[in-house]
């Protein structure tokens, strides 16, 4: 019998949901009868809420967790009857949290057949009989993953796009080649899930979720593996055949600095395949602060990364966590000079400089005792283990930078001038007079970049929260619980 199912993804990046469509297709596949609803670019479909039998709200990440925290009672209380499932990363490590909020089925890790397993346990049982045993809430199964069903879901154009400085915007497409990871990164949320585990989706089936994509018009891909080189042969083997029948479109990655050094004899094989930047979350330049993130690199490995780049003509795009219990004025003045320095302020989303240190539940964070001792107790509704500087100028200073990051992307202004302000903000604050900033001519180079910056780790946004129909009290609580703490 089949299932009516609502699949619902609050965020992910201004990325079309692969979180939506390859669940869609093992359940349409099976029979049932499936509605994947993006809150991020569409309104909710009451009509559809109220039909469901089953609702399953996808977690990647903590913005979304703390979107859909506002959005469940809103869905009991269209739909009492209804079976709510949360799925993703973020699912397991919250799941008390989202039990008290009426989640009965939590999933984590790979969720694809837990989620069709439930939505048969439904048909055969009806709601009443399905119980979730405590060791199924996450799965490390080895999958063989259906090729994503992106029917029905908004177009690949209202999401965020390739902006090419001189050449226009390019449509972007979205897969995934692997999930979980090779390594265990103290801050890491995908760590206390996957716990060095790491999954490959076959070639066969990421080159036809890619070849659909563009076949829809997709110029351009974005890979988003926690690591494209946790398997360098794969990962090669892919982009090569990738290039072979689509040699006019470019794409994206994520790799770890660790790996572009170790693999740093693949890098031109990149380039040549149309690997337009590389992200890597670089998060300090500081050793000290690196050691207790656990990163496997140094700053001199970041550097030596960024020269490796220029002299192939790449593009590194860094993504960082400035503000950590351990950063003081100084540390983010030097993190300022370095990207001045080394003329990678184009590369650099201004967000990423506003970012603080999110300490969730079961983070490896916790192991520290430093960490133990200067966290406050865990706050349900941050979703996180609240804590702050020894210096309060630098909490001061991230809402500063959040906000300038902020009205910067309202305003549409360049990460130059954005940057400056920054800048100036970050000076000011140690008391000290702004030097004048360095502009080379590779900082006036044209850096391509998606239109919505990439980070994970950051609270929900008003306007997120309206996007999804959350009404304007909830709104304003679910601002006001974040306090300014990601």
């Amino acid at each position: 019998m089949a299932v009516n199912i609502v699949l619902i993804s609050t965020y992910e990046l201004g990325r079309q949901p692969f979180g939506l469509a390859s669940p869609a297709a093992w359940l349409r596949k099976r029979g049932h009868n499936v509605v994947a609803l993006d809150l991020a670019r569409q309104s909710l479909d009451e009509a559809a809420i109220g039909d469901a039998e089953l609702i399953a709200v996808y977690l990647p990440m903590h913005t979304a967790t703390r979107l859909a925290a506002q959005l469940i009672p809103l869905l009991r209380k269209q739909n009492p009857g209804a079976h709510l499932c949360c799925y993703g990363l973020y699912a397991p490590m919250n799941a008390d949290y989202l039990r008290g909020l009426g989640v009965s089925t939590i999933l984590g890790g790979e969720f694809e057949e837990g989620l069709a397993h439930l939505a048969e346990r439904l048909a055969t049982d009806g709601k009443q009989a399905v119980e979730q045993p405590a060791e199924s809430l996450i799965s490390m199964a080895r999958l063989q993953f259906e090729v994503p069903d992106r029917s029905g879901m908004p177009a690949m154009e209202k999401y965020a796009h390739l902006i090419v400085p001189g050449d226009g915007y390019r449509i972007v497409g979205s897969t995934e080649a692997s999930r979980g990871c090779k390594h265990l990164c103290r801050h890491c949320p995908i760590v206390p899930v996957y716990k060095g585990v790491f999954r490959i989706v076959s070639r066969d089936v990421v080159l036809e979720d890619i070849r659909r994509q563009v076949a829809a018009g997709a110029q351009h891909i974005t890979f988003g593996d926690p690591d494209f080189f946790n398997g360098i042969r794969h990962a090669m083997e892919l982009v090569e055949a990738f290039h072979r029948e689509f040699p006019a479109v470019t794409y994206d990655v994520t790799i770890k600095i660790e790996h572009l050094l170790k693999y740093e004899r693949h890098l031109p094989a990149l380039c040549d395949t149309g690997c337009l930047f590389v992200i890597s979350a670089v998060e300090s330049v500081d050793d000290a602060v690196l050691g207790f993130l656990d990163k496997g690199h140094t700053r001199e490995d970041f550097l030596c990364v960024v020269k490796t780049f220029r002299e192939l003509g790449m593009k590194l795009h860094p993504t960082f966590v400035p503000f950590t219990p351990w950063t003081t004025v100084d540390d983010y003045l030097d993190l300022l000079r370095v990207i001045e320095e080394l003329s990678v302020i184009e590369n650099v989303a201004p967000i990423q400089l506003g970012i603080r240190l999110l300490i969730p539940e079961g983070s490896r964070m916790l192991e520290l005792e430093e960490v133990r001792r200067l966290v406050g107790p865990f706050d349900p509704q941050s979703l996180a283990y609240r804590w702050r500087n020894a210096d309060p100028r630098l909490d001061a200073l991230s809402e500063t930078v959040q906000e300038i990051a902020a009205a910067a992307e309202r305003q549409k202004e360049s990460r130059l001038a954005t940057f400056e302000r920054i800048w100036k903000a970050a000076h000011s604050a140690a008391g000290l007079p702004a030097p004048q900033i360095n502009i080379s001519a590779r900082s006036h180079a044209g850096i391509p970049f998606l239109s919505e910056p990439w980070y994970c780790c950051a609270e929900p946004t008003r306007d997120q929260l309206v996007s999804i129909g959350v009404p304007k009290p909830l709104v304003k609580n679910a601002i006001a619980s974040a306090d300014g703490f990601v």
